[in-house]
């Protein structure tokens, strides 16, 4: 036992020695490895009628979080009460898992799957539930949930749901949703008061020096470069703009809205407050060229 405690210890002071030289969007994506469900920004509710599975999905595994498994009375002539009540207690049951399982801060999109019309009935009892006894964090992630179609409530029907292009298309728009409006938000500003909106690292630079930055917009193409001064300016930067209190949107370019802000150098910023000496700078820099 000795020599094993010994061995545990001299990997976690080597292990402590390489984190010590990464910097932080690795230790980000690190973190994201050791603890998956605190990342999972992906939620499935799969089910049927009786039977339901709640798993939190990451990028390399999904997580079975809670197995429901109700029995409900069949509907029989002129008595459909029963049913209709093992019905609603199932769906409670489903509804309490999410609650517990689903942290909405980072979950993006929440798929509601079943064969049937058993999907359309329980986003109905949710959403009915909500308003009822005025469940915020449900009404204000209302449009998280995406409602889909799969051929049973078991998990491994997660696979055809994930694979279907129309799907895929929703998610990549859901998942994107904060950062497709932090973009729109940064066009409007351009209009209409373009002192608080600037793109190009040293613009957005100089914002960050004067503490000005309330919503960075990063490419992750900039992350992947291969210069490594480069990418330590550019993490210099997310740091900077963390510790002064600004929120940062990291943009996958894999995503429209990604694409977009490359054309735009690949990073910009709104601003708390105006910084019309950046705008004459760049009046005055283009005269000069």
């Amino acid at each position: 036992m000795g020599a094993y405690h010994t061995i545990d210890l001299e990997l976690n002071r080597k292990f402590t020695l390489v984190k010590a030289h990464w910097d932080s969007v690795a230790l980000d994506r690190l973190d994201m490895a050791c603890d998956p469900s605190q990342h999972a920004d992906l939620a499935a509710v799969i089910m049927q009628e009786g039977l339901a599975n709640v798993c939190l999905i990451t990028a390399s595994m999904t997580l079975v979080k809670a197995k429901i498994d109700v029995n409900i009375p069949r509907k029989r002539k002129g008595q459909c009460s029963q049913h209709e009540k093992g019905l609603n207690k199932f769906f409670e049951s489903v509804l309490q898992a999410v609650l517990r399982h689903v942290n909405f801060d980072i979950v993006k999109c929440v798929l509601i799957a079943s064969p049937g019309f058993v999907k359309d009935q329980f986003y109905d009892y949710v959403f009915q539930q909500a308003v009822k006894l005025d469940n915020k964090v449900l009404l204000e992630n209302k449009s998280k949930f995406v409602l889909v179609h799969s051929s049973s409530g078991f998990k491994h029907s997660l696979k055809e749901i994930l694979q279907d292009p129309i799907v895929q298309t929703k998610l990549s728009d859901t998942k994107a949703a904060g950062e497709v409006k932090a973009l729109e938000c940064f066009y409007t500003m351009l209009q209409t008061e373009p002192n608080r909106a600037f793109y190009g690292i040293k613009h957005v630079e100089k914002a960050c020096e004067a503490q000005a930055i309330e919503t960075l917009l990063i490419s992750d193409n900039l992350f992947r470069c291969q210069d490594v001064a480069q990418r330590k300016r550019y993490v210099s930067l997310v740091d900077s703009v963390r510790e002064c209190g600004g929120e940062v949107k990291l943009f996958s370019s894999l995503h429209i809205s990604g694409e977009q802000l490359d054309q735009l150098t690949g990073v910009a910023a709104l601003l708390r407050f105006p910084m019309p000496e950046l705008e004459e700078e760049e009046i005055s820099s283009e005269e000069d060229d």
